[in-house]
């Protein structure tokens, strides 16, 4: 019992620093408008910020938001919407 020998193999040093656990970060999540964001069709405060596939960004003033509804929630992959504003969308994404 006193003589074990340990012997390492080839490919072992690359095995455990392939199952070295690693953090993963949480998965993107989109900010509200910020009080000096401006819409991106007119310039108004912004209410509604839409996240795309490809990782673009749309900002909307809520009247703008309310009028493109239907073809927003076809493109977007997150909303954020300010907490004050009634978007039209959120009924959308729900059907």
């Amino acid at each position: 019992m006193g003589n074990e020998t340990e012997y390492a193999f080839v490919g072992d040093h690359q095995e455990e620093e392939a199952m070295t656990p690693t953090l993963t970060p949480p998965p993107e999540t989109v900010a509200f408008p910020g009080a000096d964001e401006r819409c991106d069709r007119c310039s108004a405060a912004a209410k509604l910020r839409v996240m795309i596939a490809g990782g673009g960004e749309l900002v909307f003033c809520g009247h703008h938001a309310n009028k493109y509804a239907d073809k927003l929630v076809k493109i977007a992959v997150q909303v954020a919407v300010d907490p004050e504003f009634s978007w039209r969308g959120t009924e959308l994404m729900a059907s």
